[in-house]
């Protein structure tokens, strides 16, 4: 009868590891209790068995729950719960044709410091030497590093 209840351990043991990985991710009570599961399966076994069949069931337990939380992720059902889009795009991406050091743009919104400007028929995201400016003031480019812009008031 102790070997049912310790085959049973383990079975909700891996139930409620999966239903963890699956469902509730973080460290929940299905987690937790999973892995108090398996515990006291491994102690009943070694309390009930002796030491042969505890090791037996510690190495039971420590190879076939991550197997099957392996065997979940690798099949058609887990393929499905994991995120495989790649992102290639890159943001605020400049034509260093149209965009360059010294034109003068239009502030489309309020640069604080952050915002759009518009200059030679593109609207760019720039950011501000660290003062407000306000919409539809003149602008200057100072400085363009990778994707970023830096811009001066004409007024100051």
């Amino acid at each position: 009868m102790n070997i049912l209840i310790i085959l049973l351990l383990i079975f909700l043991g891996i139930v409620l590891l999966l239903i963890e990985f699956t469902i509730l991710p973080g460290i929940t009570i299905a987690g937790i209790g999973g892995v108090l599961l398996f515990a006291y399966s491994i102690y009943m076994a070694f309390s009930s068995y002796g030491s042969l069949v505890g090791f037996l069931t510690l190495g039971f337990v420590l190879v076939a729950a991550p197997t099957l939380v392996v065997m979940l992720f690798k099949g058609k059902a887990g393929r499905k719960m994991v995120l495989s889009t790649v992102l290639t795009g890159i943001a605020n991406q400049i034509d260093h044709e149209k965009v360059k050091i010294g034109d003068i743009g239009v502030t489309i919104g309020r640069l604080a410091p952050m915002g759009k400007i518009k200059v030679n028929g593109e609207v760019v995201e720039v950011r501000s030497t660290g003062t407000f400016v306000d919409p539809g003031e003149k602008v200057r480019i100072i400085q363009i590093e990778k994707s970023q812009i830096t811009v001066e008031p004409l007024n100051i």
